[in-house]
């Protein structure tokens, strides 16, 4: 089995990776299982930027070939937000329990609550550059509240088209089957990890 380290620190992403990529036979280091992750400002533009800079600061850092993410929630009635900004829209210090409230508070009475989740991932060789990148997304609308304890982030408030539930209700393997991280790593899968199967 080969080895893929994912320049996050964020356990549900890692888990949820894991679950896709493993059967794969590619086994999923977390970059703290790495040694640590260096310090790196998400001050892009969009998520294929900040995807790209991850995983460009963990190669350099380890040595290896490197994956980063950056996803998120665009919403159409809030112009697209919170977008970039997803884990951070409750302010600095936000954690996905107010990230999600303000989400639900600044919908109130709006009908149109199509949205979609959104998620770039860039890998990075050992040697420092760039091996490519590719996008995923899930279209669906967000609930008047948050179902299921499923999930993570805005996943308890967001039915993906087709469905009656929301991804906090669903079985992880329905979501990532039909998850925006999911359709980027399949494309992953097909166009970056050649070295790595």
């Amino acid at each position: 089995m080969s080895r893929l380290i994912v320049a996050t620190s964020n356990a549900h992403k890692v888990q949820e990776i894991r679950e896709i990529l493993c059967p794969l036979g590619i086994e999923v280091l977390s970059a703290k299982e790495a040694g640590g992750m260096p310090d790196v400002v998400e001050d892009g533009n969009t998520f294929e930027e900040n995807a790209i800079k991850k995983a460009l600061a963990g190669a350099r850092a380890f040595g290896c070939a490197v994956m980063a993410d950056d996803s998120g929630l665009e919403v159409k009635a809030l112009n697209g937000e919170p977008g970039i900004y997803s884990a951070r829209y409750a302010g600095e210090g936000g954690n996905d329990g107010r990230n999600l409230a303000k989400l639900l508070k600044n919908l109130e009475g709006v009908t149109d609550r199509s949205a979609r989740f959104v998620c770039a991932i860039a890998v990075a060789n050992g040697d420092g550059t760039l091996r490519g990148t590719v996008c995923g997304e899930c279209r669906g609308k967000i609930a008047a509240a948050a179902f299921g304890t499923g999930g993570f982030g805005y996943d308890p408030a967001f039915i993906p088209d087709g469905y009656d539930k929301t991804f906090g209700e669903l079985p992880a393997e329905v979501k990532n089957a039909l998850s925006h991280r999911g359709n980027a790593l399949k494309a992953a899968v097909e166009k970056l990890f050649g070295e790595e199967r």
